[in-house]
C-alpha cells in the first residue's frame, strides 16, 4: 500500500528514497548534514553521522544530493 498519498512533497519523497544506503548532503534551514542515508520515511530521513542517527524533517530540507569522494 503506497502512503504517496499522504506525502506533503511526493517528488522529493521518491527522489530520496532512491538514495539509500548512499553517502548524501542535506540542507535543512538551519545547517549542512553529510552522512549515510539509512531510512526515508514520509514525515523524516535518518542520516547516519559516525555510527549515530540524526532524524531531519521532511519540511525542514532544502536540498540534498549524493556526497561527492575526494580522490
Amino acid at each position: 500500500m503506497s502512503q504517496i498519498g499522504s506525502i506533503s512533497n511526493p517528488y522529493l519523497y521518491e527522489t530520496i528514497r532512491m538514495m539509500i544506503g548512499q553517502a548524501i548532503v542535506v540542507q535543512t534551514v538551519k545547517n549542512i548534514q553529510q552522512g549515510i542515508l539509512t531510512s526515508v520515511l514520509p514525515d523524516h530521513i535518518v542520516v547516519e553521522v559516525c555510527c549515530t542517527p540524526f532524524f531531519i524533517r521532511m519540511e525542514e530540507i532544502v536540498w540534498v544530493t549524493l556526497a561527492t569522494r575526494r580522490k
